[in-house]
């Protein structure tokens, strides 16, 4: 069976919610909700973050804060949530109750997390679509502790930056954070559509029957797959080859010293490298006129974003460097 409605248990989808939570235990996580994909699950973390607050607080406390830079989904209200104004055009008016601020200014979130209006604080460890930008540790760990004191809920949009691609199961892991809420999609199925929001411990029973539903959400066939993907990903081994070949291109792309190339960031297998030309026709070129061609991902005008498979290979790994050096 591919489906079951959600009525039901079975036991593929409950074997999946186990073992996502316990590779998620290091950030306390103690609950799953699936759903089908990233902006779905994003949408579910702010519903938890708004029935977690009127529950205790009552109405007016509802507004979420993001970072300016981010990306949360391409639904209106994963549009609101999204602090870039290129994705905003033509599809107003959008979902009120969402706030912007600037990454990385702790004085400008202390301002912005207003305890009697604010339900959630979302955001992302690396930032992917605008320029793959890691935010401080200083400056999570100071969110953290705002979140904490005004009762705030710390959530981790982690659809990206999850399942090991920086180098730790979940990103947050290597901030030593352990939020109210994470959500994954993306590589959670292995290619298959799948999405989920994980609750910590103080949120974890703040949505009943009814509350939230999918139809979809954790079908037989997405948590087979998932459970395949667990079985290999959730690994240490697996991890840490994850951060050595990421090291490893990142000082491959500093040793070239190329004038192209101005700056080189990220984690684990999530790279970003701003360049001194347009990315587009570059990116273009590396598929029409390389040979053999390369499939490369651009992050804004001006950066390459480096997110490849887990199972690259060293030589694999040499070879597109050479395809794109020569390029440059």
């Amino acid at each position: 069976m591919t489906h079951v409605c959600n009525y039901y248990m079975t036991d593929i989808q409950a074997a999946f919610a186990e073992k996502l939570i316990s590779a998620c235990a290091g950030a306390g996580m103690k609950k799953v909700f699936f759903a089908n994909s990233g902006a779905e699950a994003n949408e579910g973390a702010c519903k938890l973050a708004r029935k977690y607050s009127s529950s205790k607080y009552g109405k007016g406390r509802h507004t979420i804060v993001t970072l300016l830079g981010s990306f949360h989904g391409r639904t209106i209200t994963t549009l609101s949530a999204t602090g870039q104004e290129s994705f905003h055009k033509d599809f107003g008016p959008f979902t009120e109750g969402f706030v912007y601020v600037p990454g990385g200014d702790i004085e400008a979130l202390d301002r912005a997390l207003d305890k009697n209006t604010v339900a959630g604080f979302l955001v992302e460890a690396v930032q992917g679509e605008s320029g793959i930008t890691p935010q401080s540790q200083e400056y999570l760990s100071a969110a953290g502790k705002l979140c904490e004191e005004r009762d705030i809920l710390f959530m981790f949009d982690e659809i990206q930056t999850g399942m090991g691609r920086t180098g730790t199961f979940l990103a947050c892991e290597s901030y030593g954070i352990k939020p109210d809420v994470v959500t994954l999609a993306k590589s959670l199925a292995g290619g298959l559509p799948a999405g989920a929001f994980l609750a910590g411990e103080k949120v974890a029973d703040v949505l009943q029957i009814g509350d939230h539903g999918s139809t979809f959400g954790g079908n037989s066939l997405a948590a087979a797959a998932g459970l395949a993907v667990l079985d290999t990903v959730a690994k240490p081994e697996f991890l840490k080859e994850n951060l050595r070949k990421g090291e490893k291109l990142k000082a491959a792309l500093k040793s070239w010293n190329h004038p192209k190339i101005t700056e080189i960031r990220g984690m684990g297998l999530m790279i970003g490298a701003d360049i001194t030309v347009e990315a587009w026709p570059l990116l273009e070129a590396l598929i029409t006129k390389a040979d053999p061609g390369l499939l490369l991902l651009s992050a804004g005008k001006k950066t390459l974003r480096f997110l490849p498979p887990y199972i690259i290979s060293d030589d694999e790994l040499d070879q597109g460097l050479d395809i794109l050096k020569s390029m440059l």
